[in-house]
């Protein structure tokens, strides 16, 4: 059984969709009334079972609350995704503080609860997975979403400390992360934005559909003895930059990133940052923003994430026969 959080919308929606494919019963926590139906819906049509749940991630006890519902109702919690949040487009120094705690109440803190529910229930049963639906920005800070890099580099070091924690007791619980790239979900219309511009992400890098992301979270809970995965060649690239030269990177997103955040045109849409932009007033926004006629279902990169102690050996195999061999190409006797 799966519980995924921020389910009606964006990841949560394909992620929860491609754990009903495989026939899992999945409870679907998230606060819109709206987007909670249709995802239902969704489920049910993909061959799961659906239990919905509305709960605000950032109050602990009504997540405590919605785990033993799910219990109850469904039965033991064999995964928990953790994927709900909020954000605020804006500069730091336009964003309140009371929406800056806001951002990380539901961002950052959201995850801490769903992780402590979760592992209420499983850790005495010395079983179950929980992963942490990451970013790239959990590891290289851009310009304009401070509060939700921030979140993001929480969850980060959260979820390795816990991971040390876990493996030190021996505990048969496993945490695993998988770091996204730009996706193509609603979230660039209903987040809080104060630039001129709509919110985008930035077009110079590929923007994936929420499909991606939902199977290689799939694939994450089922292989999760890895502490993480990385999604989308842009992820790739963003890391190994950060890691080389955070300097330069520092300049290049200072020069590019705050023009290549925003379309053309006023922003619009409800802001979900206090109320769920699928609420009763609201509307169900589904799996995808408005990227589709750009973003990318898939790519190879994805694929060597998953298999890449297979390829290891192999490079490493070949590495050897190169190794026996004279610069002339004749093979040592």
């Amino acid at each position: 059984m799966v519980v995924v959080t921020g389910a009606t919308g964006g990841v949560g929606r394909a992620t929860a969709r491609a754990f009903a494919a495989r026939g899992d019963k999945v409870a679907l926590l998230a606060r819109g009334r709206e987007g909670l139906a249709a995802a239902a819906d969704d489920v049910r049509r993909a061959g799961g079972e659906a239990l919905v749940v509305g709960v605000d991630v950032s109050d602990a006890r009504a997540v405590e609350d919605a785990a033993r519902q799910v219990e109850d109702t469904l039965g033991p919690v064999d995964v928990w995704v953790n994927n709900a949040f909020t954000g605020v487009f804006a500069p730091f120094t336009e964003v309140t503080p009371e929406e800056f705690r806001r951002v990380t109440e539901v961002t950052y803190l959201g995850f801490v609860n769903g992780t402590r529910a979760a592992l209420r229930h499983m850790l005495p049963r010395d079983r179950g997975t929980i992963v942490q639906v990451g970013s790239a920005l959990a590891y290289r800070g851009i310009p304009l979403q401070a509060a939700y890099c921030g979140a993001k580099h929480a969850i980060q070091g959260f979820n390795e400390s816990l991971r040390c924690e876990l493996l030190h007791a021996g505990s048969g619980v496993r945490t695993t992360m998988v770091q996204l790239p730009g996706v193509n979900t609603p979230q660039f219309d209903w987040v809080l934005n104060r630039m001129p511009g709509r919110a985008r992400p930035v077009p110079v890098a590929p923007v994936y559909q929420p499909e991606l992301a939902a199977r290689a979270i799939v694939h994450a809970a089922s292989h999760a003895r890895r502490r993480e995965y990385w999604v989308g060649g842009s992820t790739v690239a963003t890391l190994i930059a950060n890691a080389v030269a955070p300097g330069l990177l520092d300049r290049y997103l200072a020069r590019t990133n705050v023009d290549a955040q925003q379309d053309r045109g006023a922003p619009d849409g409800p802001a979900n940052l206090w109320e769920p932009a699928d609420g009763p007033r609201g509307r169900d926004y589904g799996a995808h923003g408005r990227f589709d006629d750009e973003a990318k279902g898939g790519g190879p990169q994805q694929w060597l994430s998953r298999n890449r102690g297979w390829l290891g050996a192999a490079l490493t195999a070949g590495a050897g026969v190169l190794a026996t061999r004279r610069p002339t190409g004749q093979v040592r006797r």
